[in-house]
């Protein structure tokens, strides 16, 4: 373990040639060539040599897991019984190790979790759709993840503590140094109720390859990826991307068609993600077999209630002037007995009134028949 904290300081998360290293040589050797200095490691130029064997001198395994300790970090490594198996789906850019803050077990939470990502300016709108989606999956019994970041983000990881769920917040920096500064009290409920997690070791600052580069750790720890709200070039769609990638589920919630924040949705959903619209949609995708989201349907009318040729009878007749049992047969594809037969069926059911020989819709059917055609 203490070569992989070692290594956390020296490599960047997502080093695939530092984690090939790793694979081909172990961790402990990748080390000891480190503070050698002797033989380079297999296809490193000599800058970047210099400049990752000068990250090795400064390194203090020891003093990063003491500091840890102090602030109630532990540090999980591949193959531990709390390592998520998924995240070895990333292959050799997969993480050298997990800073892990807050009680629950991460391996046996992300097994049933959901990632909620999208914009950090977000609208009332995307706000509203991050807190309504994390409460439903957290009264579901789902772990949402999220990376902590203003918007969308923090509105998933309240609105899960809100209905007293579980929560998971993936950090681009250390996670004893919660960033952004403004989400302090956040992160820090969320290590108390959840779980807050990062590759980088202490006091380790947030940089925007960072941030691009924790997104594939929250894909592939979940077995899904909701995007909420997000432009063309919104940092949540490459957690979305990774996630298609990995052959996790990928979804999106729709938004205003002339809403720039919801471009970047759309044009994932015209890719090939599914649509979603609330937290039995995406258990429905993510979840076990049989965890269905109820069927939507509009209101049920009177005139649904009827037998199907009784209905065509009924929808065959004039809506504002009467029509004779001939015309009526021919436009509902009947015999002129069998509407003659179905109009007296529906006048003792108030849909009709005969006038004279012809018949006509009465105030009642008026107001069902056009209530059926709004409905279509």
């Amino acid at each position: 373990m203490l070569a992989r904290v070692f290594l956390t300081r020296v490599l960047e998360p997502g080093d695939e040639a530092g984690g090939r290293w790793v694979r081909e040589l172990g961790a402990g050797e990748v080390v000891r060539r480190l503070r050698d200095g002797g033989r380079p490691l297999p296809g490193v130029s000599a800058r970047r040599w210099a400049g990752i064997r000068a990250r090795a001198a400064r390194a203090e395994p020891e003093r990063d897991l003491a500091v840890a300790r102090a602030s109630g970090v532990r540090f999980v490594c591949p193959g531990a019984a709390e390592w998520p198996g998924q995240l070895d789906d990333l292959g050799d850019a997969r993480p050298l190790g997990l800073w892990v803050r807050g009680r629950a077990g991460l391996r046996m939470w992300a097994l049933r979790s959901v990632a909620l990502v999208g914009a950090r300016a977000c609208t009332e709108y995307g706000s509203h759709m991050a807190v309504t989606l994390a409460a439903g999956l957290a009264e579901r019994g789902w772990v949402v993840v999220s990376g902590g970041a203003y918007g969308v983000d923090g509105a998933a990881h309240r609105g899960a503590l809100g209905a007293g769920g579980a929560t998971v917040a993936v950090l681009a920096c250390g996670v004893d140094r919660p960033y952004p500064r403004g989400h302090a009290q956040l992160i820090g409920r969320i290590a108390e109720q959840g779980l807050v997690v990062g590759e980088l070791p202490p006091g380790e600052h947030p940089t925007p390859s960072r941030f691009v580069l924790r997104n594939r750790v929250i894909a592939a720890l979940t077995r899904g990826t909701v995007v909420v709200e997000a432009a063309h070039r919104s940092g949540s769609l490459v957690t979305a991307r990774a996630a298609q990638r990995l052959g996790r589920h990928t979804m999106g919630v729709p938004g205003p068609a002339t809403s720039a924040l919801s471009a970047g949705v759309h044009e994932l959903l015209r890719g090939g993600a599914e649509l979603v619209t609330d937290a039995a949609e995406v258990v429905e995708l993510v979840g076990e077999v049989g965890e269905l989201a109820p069927e939507r349907r509009g209101p049920v009318l009177p005139r649904d209630l009827l037998e199907p040729a009784a209905r065509r009878v009924l929808a065959a007749l004039p809506g504002s002037s009467a029509a004779g049992p001939a015309e009526i047969a021919r436009v509902a594809l009947t015999t002129q007995d069998d509407a003659i037969a179905r109009l007296y069926e529906l006048r003792a059911l108030g849909y009709v009134e005969r006038h004279g020989d012809d018949w006509k819709l009465t105030r009642q059917a008026v107001t069902s028949v056009r209530e059926g055609r709004a409905a279509r």
